[in-house]
């Protein structure tokens, strides 16, 4: 496959490929109401920072898409918020209130075509995002970072997860290994990384699930346990997430 991996400044002609990317995450991970603040202007105030990949010899068929986003957030990584990717949404939304551009690049999504995953473009669409940051005058690249095997172990504190690491002394978990061979530095966990909420009737929309009992509910895909009251008639998901750093 003979890459082209272009942002959408210099490349406007691609923008409208987004719409045909299949989805990438589960069903209910599109409804943190968040999204919107960044998403909603991919294309346009976010145009440099949102890559898109094509082969070149289909070019009108995404490969692949990465974004980043500005945002005012603490100079220091000890500092970074426990909220995560909510908190990058909502530091970029004040920003452009502001009329400021943020202080620190946050990568907030790197995805592939579903049926050419496992070939080696997530790292590659993660180098890209490096040195359009570098291009941008970012000397890092951050990430709120949600780690794929983390739901097959949806009891375990994501600290003691991230800890797990393999002989080798890499990462156990897939993606925080690209991360870390890539030079990223886990720098702490996002414990309210991203909130959902919803009526159980869209719970139940989102999973197929009856979310009919008190409690946690294990979800397919969803890192940690959704918490259900069916009294209240609604169901929370709070996702942790784990910051990386990379120098660009």
């Amino acid at each position: 496959m003979d890459l082209i991996i272009t942002n959408l400044a210099d490349r406007p002609d691609l923008a409208p490929l987004l719409d045909r990317f299949p989805p990438s995450w589960p069903a209910f991970m599109y409804h943190d109401p968040l999204a919107p603040l960044a998403y909603d202007r991919a294309t346009t105030a976010l145009a440099e920072f949102c890559l898109v990949a094509v082969d070149r010899d289909a070019p009108d068929v995404p490969v692949a898409k990465a974004y980043s986003v500005p945002c005012s957030l603490p100079e220091s990584d000890a500092d970074l918020p426990p909220g995560g990717w909510d908190a990058v949404m909502l530091a970029f939304a004040e920003d452009q209130l502001r009329g400021r551009r943020g202080n620190r690049l946050c990568a907030v999504e790197v995805s592939v075509r579903p049926e050419l995953r496992g070939r080696g473009l997530s790292p590659l669409m993660l180098q890209a995002l490096r040195r359009n940051a570098a291009a941008r005058g970012y000397g890092e690249l951050l990430v709120s970072l949600r780690p794929t095997g983390k739901h097959r172990h949806p009891h375990v504190p994501m600290a003691e997860y991230v800890a797990r690491t393999r002989p080798d002394g890499l990462p156990e978990d897939p993606w925080l290994r690209v991360h870390v061979r890539a030079g990223g530095r886990v720098v702490g966990v996002a414990p309210l990384a991203m909130t959902i909420t919803g009526t159980l009737a869209q719970w139940r929309s989102w999973t197929g699930l009856p979310f009919d009992t008190d409690g946690p509910v294990l979800v397919p895909e969803a890192l940690v346990p959704v918490h259900c009251d069916v009294a209240a008639d609604h169901a929370v998901y709070v996702e942790p997430n784990v910051w990386v750093v990379h120098r660009t």
